[in-house]
């Protein structure tokens, strides 16, 4: 007989736990998942080009309905979860159904950071996180005149998408480059030149202190007085892990829901994986953390004593348009030594960060196509020293040297 399995969430994390699952012990689990949005799991980092009008909202959604029918997975999607009881090992819902379970994985992701400045609540104060936010800006978008506060990739992608959508855009952000989690001075100097050509005006060291308007977002008042014209305000500060659930059931929450090495948490037999699981003090938001999570449950699931080390940081992403990579300690602590290699006419730009003859971090703008081979590098740890005068050229220059 099948033990049942629950997970709550069906975003990216659980429909990579799902897949990673059901190919490695298939019948072995009845799995029913639990979404709190009404449609299937989908590629959040996709929304922007669905902003953009450069994609159609099929080709955001990652598994077709037939792939989780053919698959023995049902899936409850609209109806959210509403309290977990440990006790007695049941998931509640929002419309009076319970769920039983042996086994619980919570992947319930994040939640939108809003802002604390007078005037927030008024209409037309968006924020951009889940498709029922890409309907709202999309018609929104067309002749408005709209600020986005956040110069981090969610800022910058809303803001892209809304300039494509045909408003007239200004991003506001509070550090002095965009990106600063993600990109050294020098690329996001480069990022923002390529964000002000897609018609998105960025101002940079600039802090809200308040939204202006009538019922009606009017206007966005800056720290040193200029009041910035809107009519549509994306917030897109950030986000928080969603612990509410697990925080309620009694399950151990510091700013995420603090998981072991076995993705377990406080409570046996309930598990967190994805941007709402903390590991080692460390909440990941970005996605390739949450699938190597979902592959170490679904191995320790299926009887593997595979265990999370934790994740080397990497994003790499199309930010409005433009290709960008990031990986490691890419500004660079103490101790380390940087190479660089920049063509401003074809608008690339490459950094890379050495300690000890190895290879720890590395910034790529433009052309990131070797972005993944220097994860690669950077994961292994192994010295570079062999291939130290060629590495700043590539993989395909690394491997013809060695031939």
């Amino acid at each position: 007989m099948s033990e049942p399995l629950v997970i709550v969430g069906n975003g990216m994390a659980a429909a990579r736990f799902c897949e990673e699952l059901v190919d490695r012990a298939c019948g072995r689990y009845a799995i029913a998942v639990i979404g709190e949005e009404p449609r299937l799991a989908y590629n959040r980092v996709l929304l922007s080009s669905l902003l953009a009008d450069e994609v159609s909202a099929t080709d955001v959604e990652l598994k077709p309905a037939r792939w989780w029918r053919d698959r023995g997975v049902t899936v409850l999607y609209g109806h959210p979860a509403t309290a977990i009881d440990p006790a007695i090992r049941r998931v509640r819902l929002a419309n009076g159904a319970s769920i039983p379970y042996s086994k619980l994985v919570i992947a319930t992701g994040s939640r939108p950071i809003r802002l604390t400045a007078p005037g927030m609540d008024l209409s037309g104060v968006k924020v951009f996180r889940d498709f029922a936010d890409v309907a709202e800006l999309r018609s929104a978008a067309k002749g408005a005149c709209a600020v986005v506060i956040g110069g981090g990739l969610l800022g910058l992608e809303a803001a892209y998408g809304l300039a494509k959508g045909g408003a007239k855009v200004t991003l506001v952000h509070l550090m002095d480059r965009l990106m600063e989690r993600q990109l050294d001075a020098r690329a996001a100097q480069m990022l923002a030149r390529e964000v002000a050509a897609r018609g998105v005006s960025v101002l940079l060291g600039a802090e809200t202190t308040k939204v202006e308007g009538h019922r009606r977002v009017e206007g966005v008042r800056l720290a040193d007085g200029r009041v910035i014209e809107a009519d549509l305000l994306v917030v897109a500060v950030g986000v928080r892990p969603n612990v509410e659930l697990a925080r309620t059931a009694g399950i151990e929450v510091n700013r995420g829901i603090v998981v072991d090495d076995g993705l377990q948490t406080s409570i046996a037999d309930i598990h967190a994986i994805g941007e709402c699981a903390e590991h080692r003090g460390q909440c990941y938001g970005l996605v390739e953390p949450a699938h190597e999570q979902a592959r170490v449950l679904a191995q320790r699931l299926a009887g593997v004593d595979a265990r999370y080390p934790g994740s080397v940081l990497a994003t790499n992403l199309k930010v409005s348009g433009v290709k960008v990579f990031s990986a490691g300690d890419f500004l660079g602590a103490a101790g380390t030594e940087a190479i660089v290699l920049s063509d401003p006419g074809l608008k690339t730009y490459k950094k890379l960060v050495i300690a000890n003859d190895r290879l720890v971090g590395a910034v790529l703008f433009g052309d990131t196509a070797d972005g993944p081979w220097y994860l690669g590098l950077i994961r292994a740890g192994a010295s570079i020293g062999d291939v130290r005068n060629d590495l700043v050229f590539g993989r395909a220059v690394v491997e013809l040297m060695a031939a």
